[in-house]
């Protein structure tokens, strides 16, 4: 078995509209697929999607972190806590060049930012 990388990374939501909202304006795209069970984004190649959930923020765990890059975190992190996101993990380096963070989406999804310049895509 071959692994060909991330492809997907979803959040669950209670309000879809709400959120398709919120992430065209967060990751500045608009959704390439609506329907009423599912949304997606198409993010520089990977897919956001959209699924709906009734859990409550609180109730959500914290143990899976997908990151998304960015040029800047600091920049990229202080934007999304204007547009609603709270901080989870503030902007830390990690080693050498890396930067990461953790914020919560408005509904307790946790998206992560990294900045590496050692990452580059095949």
């Amino acid at each position: 078995m071959k692994i060909l990388g991330l492809r997907t990374t979803i959040y669950h939501v209670p309000d879809l509209q709400k959120a398709k909202e919120w992430y065209s304006i967060a990751f500045e795209c608009n959704a390439y697929f609506e329907e009423p069970f599912y949304i997606g984004f198409n993010v520089a190649g990977y897919e956001l999607g959209l699924v709906p959930d009734e859990t409550p923020a609180d109730k959500k765990s914290d143990n899976i972190e997908s990151f998304w890059g960015v040029e800047d975190v600091e920049e990229a992190h202080k934007r999304l806590i204007e547009l609603g996101a709270t901080e989870h993990v503030a902007p830390t380096n990690v080693g050498g060049e890396i930067v990461v963070s953790n914020l919560k989406d408005p509904w307790g999804n946790v998206i992560g930012l990294i900045y590496n310049p050692e990452f580059k895509l095949p």
